[in-house]
């Protein structure tokens, strides 16, 4: 097994971040060094790796430095122990009661993961790729998202622009928000979201769709939302709860200019917008653009190291 290594300025690390992606569809792992540098890993046989003229242009004037290691034999069982089950916590004090929301992987039981029961669970095998959960902007969309629930009790239609392995998509699903529509343009990540909610038992519509080249159009209440939130609020459905219903959560843990073409391309301004993906230095800009093209403002703000992630609501 071999380990190819991309050092980059991270000033530049999220645009050379998404060419990798295009070179590395089955995942990139991404360490952060010194002061400036970010590494990207990409792990594979001989000849199944990208070549170093499509790294080196992948990377442009963002190079530092490109290396390569061999790994030893039992890497594969090795890394199991750095995946480790990953909990999220409702907020504290909240007077709505939210179950705390667990990602483990297939080794670990969930008794050994977890300790005692009332915990909704994902279960993703890292091997995957496309996202397990552990990483700082999934973490922190995650935690925005059991703000949310525990904020409102309407369960509508939900979003997932860029689903990945489908985690938050399939977290949503999870915490009653229905339907649940979840887009990616890589074809494997397609494959993987639908593999892992079925094997999580989760309803999820996964599309394969390009929001740079193709336009969005959100999810419409399904009878059971209406219902829910009707509900939740007390009423046989009357008007308001049919407008908590409706109200659409976009959920967009992507890149930043991917973050910025999203504010003009979504079709009216929806009920919340979490978005992660965004380094310290990127939050205001993407918040800004969200406000002039899609009249959204900025409700909450979540960071984690030199990640960030948003929810934005109307203004």
């Amino acid at each position: 097994m071999i380990r190819l290594a991309v050092r980059v300025r991270r000033e530049h690390a999220d645009l050379v971040l998404a060419e990798l992606l295009e070179l590395a569809p089955a995942g990139v792992e991404e360490v952060a060094e010194r002061a400036g540098v970010v590494e990207f890993a990409v792990y594979g046989a001989p000849g199944e790796l990208p070549s170093l003229p499509d790294l080196r242009a992948a990377a442009g004037r963002a190079l530092v430095e490109i290396s390569t290691s061999e790994i030893a034999d039992d890497w594969s069982e090795r890394w199991r122990t750095f995946h480790q089950p990953i909990l999220i916590e409702p907020p504290a004090g909240s007077q709505a009661h939210v179950s705390p929301l667990g990602i483990r992987p297939p080794w670990i039981a969930a008794e050994e993961a977890w300790g005692s029961d009332g915990v909704r669970e994902i279960v993703i095998d890292p091997g995957q790729a496309f996202g397990t959960g552990s990483h700082a902007t999934t973490r922190l969309c995650l935690e925005l998202l059991l703000e949310l629930v525990a904020d409102d009790r309407a369960r509508g239609p939900v979003l997932d622009i860029g689903t990945g392995s489908g985690v938050l998509a399939m977290a949503a699903a999870m915490l009653g928000f229905a339907p649940v529509v979840a887009l990616d343009h890589e074809r494997e990540s397609v494959a993987a979201a639908r593999a892992n909610a079925a094997a999580n038992h989760v309803e999820l519509d996964v599309r394969r769709l390009d929001i740079r080249s193709a336009p969005l159009a959100f999810p419409t209440p399904s009878a059971a939302s209406d219902a829910s939130a009707a509900g939740a609020a007390g009423t046989s459905g009357s008007a308001s709860a049919a407008g908590a219903a409706g109200g659409v959560v976009v959920l967009a843990n992507l890149l930043a200019p991917l973050l910025e073409g999203l504010s003009g391309a979504l079709p009216s301004a929806p009920a919340h917008l979490i978005a992660g993906g965004l380094l310290h230095d990127q939050v205001d800009d993407v918040a800004r653009a969200f406000a002039q093209r899609a009249g959204l403002r900025e409700y909450a703000r979540r960071q984690r190291g030199e990640w960030s992630a948003l929810w934005l609501v109307p203004a």
